[in-house]
């Protein structure tokens, strides 16, 4: 009891401190300002700034990132391409979140990647395309984006943490004949190593919300990747509760990792 006395007392605190006691309701004065322009370039920032680069080259030389705008024909596969409720996660609009491009204004990260390429840039979207359709589409290089559905809460709790199908198999059916990056998104680290050998780039994108133009941003080179894992990735869930420290730490990305790149040179 005197450990939860602490903590509700610390939580007190800070709301005495910031009065919101005397204040408890918001000032709406500036309620038309959300989501603004203004607003959005910052959220912008805030996702490519966060992203992590936990791969660049199959075997840590010859980079696949930034991506080149101007190629032949791309591929875009994955179910959290072209899907804003994903990016958004629970607790958006709804409890458990939504899934689809209904639910807000956004911009996912296929639009991106269409806004991004130069305008001679065939971009293709097959959310799970099977080998044969990718080994006859003669794509360039492909951006596979998989991840978790969204949930809030009790929802979330999972004992195996992996990627919703058909991830694994979209990441198998593309990667195992192209150069790919893979695009995560999801609240947490998932499971990947199974699929790590296989993939050229690895990103972890979080849960990007309403603003997929800052993982373009970033994927293609108009800005660098600089963030940093604020916890550390597993290889499988038998080595969790898994910390920095621990005897037999032995992560698939440790604490604090992240691959940096350079904005590419016009």
């Amino acid at each position: 009891m005197s450990r939860i006395d602490d903590a509700v007392k610390r939580i007190l605190r800070i709301k005495f401190t910031m009065g919101l006691f005397e204040e408890p309701l918001a000032d709406l004065t500036f309620a038309n300002q959300l989501g603004s322009k203004e607003h959005r370039e910052l959220a912008r920032e805030a996702v490519r700034k966060s992203l992590v680069l936990l791969k660049n080259g199959k075997k840590g030389d010859n980079p696949l990132l930034p991506l080149p705008k101007k190629t032949g024909k791309i591929l875009v596969a994955g179910t959290h391409a072209d899907n804003l409720g994903y990016q958004c996660g629970g607790w958006t609009i709804t409890w458990q979140g939504l899934d689809g491009n209904d639910l807000t204004i956004g911009t996912t990260i296929l639009a991106a990647v269409k806004n991004t390429v130069a305008p001679t840039t065939q971009v293709v979207y097959n959310q799970n395309p099977d080998a044969n359709f990718v080994k006859s589409g003669e794509f360039d290089y492909a951006i596979v984006v998989v991840g978790e559905p969204p949930y809030a809460e009790m929802y979330g709790d999972s004992t195996n943490l992996t990627i919703s199908e058909p991830g694994p198999s979209t990441i198998g059916n593309v990667c195992g004949s192209m150069k790919c990056v893979v695009v995560v998104v999801s609240g947490r680290p998932v499971v990947m190593e199974p699929y790590v050998s296989t993939i050229d780039a690895l990103v972890a994108a979080w849960l990007p919300g309403t603003e997929g133009q800052g993982v373009a941003d970033a994927l293609f080179g108009d800005y660098g990747f600089t963030g940093k894992l604020a916890r550390t990735w597993f290889k499988s869930v038998n080595q969790l509760p898994m910390n920095v420290g621990d005897q037999h730490y032995d992560p698939l990305y440790p604490f604090g990792f992240g691959l940096t790149t350079q904005p590419a040179k016009l």
